[in-house]
């Protein structure tokens, strides 16, 4: 079934399903048949959670698949638009690596995966799925993954350096609550322009 997006009456959150599926119970009377709906929830500002709930009509469990990710959110750790180190996550026997990207990169990745990361609100990643390529498990694999980034401060006192990202020719420098912006393209062209006088 093709994913639907759901905008929130009363909040600025969005919802989104990934997956609705039909499955069987088999009982002493014989079998009942009931309707699974997973669901994505983010605010698109760092704040994201995942649920999965069943019932015999499917508004009733996508509702009840809502309510149970609105109270799973995980808060994400944004370094720019991207996240501040390479990290993986595991769940069952799917795995989710996630990879810091370039600003303008985009999202890259697909189904589960990409609904989880485009509602936390990255703007640039790059992530592989490997293992089971069920959408439930490939999205809790990538919630654990975002749950478990480090901040930027935590990051440069381990690694004992000041992180820093790249585009093709702008150097973004984040220092706390602070962006320092090098425009390496005009530093080239003037080294090269004072070079050229000095010959």
């Amino acid at each position: 079934m093709s994913e639907r997006d759901f905008n929130a009456r009363e909040s600025d959150q969005q919802e989104r399903v990934i997956s609705i599926d039909r499955v069987t119970k088999v009982v002493k009377g014989g079998k009942n048949m009931r309707f699974r709906a997973a669901v994505v929830v983010g605010d698109l500002k760092g704040k994201v959670g995942f649920g999965v709930s069943k019932s015999i009509e499917v508004p009733k469990a996508i509702r009840k698949a809502i309510e149970a990710a609105k109270k799973s959110q995980v808060s994400v750790k944004f370094f720019g638009t991207t996240i501040p180190h390479e990290i993986e996550g595991k769940y069952e026997a799917s795995r989710v690596i996630l990879k810091p990207a370039r600003k303008g990169t985009g999202v890259i990745a697909g189904g589960a995966v990409r609904s989880v990361l485009e509602l936390a609100g990255i703007k640039d990643v790059v992530a592989k799925s490997k293992g089971s390529s069920s959408p439930v498990n490939a999205a809790r694999a990538t919630i654990y993954a975002l749950s478990q980034l480090l901040d930027q401060k935590t990051i440069e006192d381990l690694r004992g350096v000041r992180l820093s990202t790249y585009n093709a020719s702008e150097r973004l420098i984040f220092s706390g609550d602070k962006t320092y912006s090098i425009n390496i393209a005009a530093d080239a062209s003037a080294s090269k322009g004072e070079t050229d006088v000095k010959a």
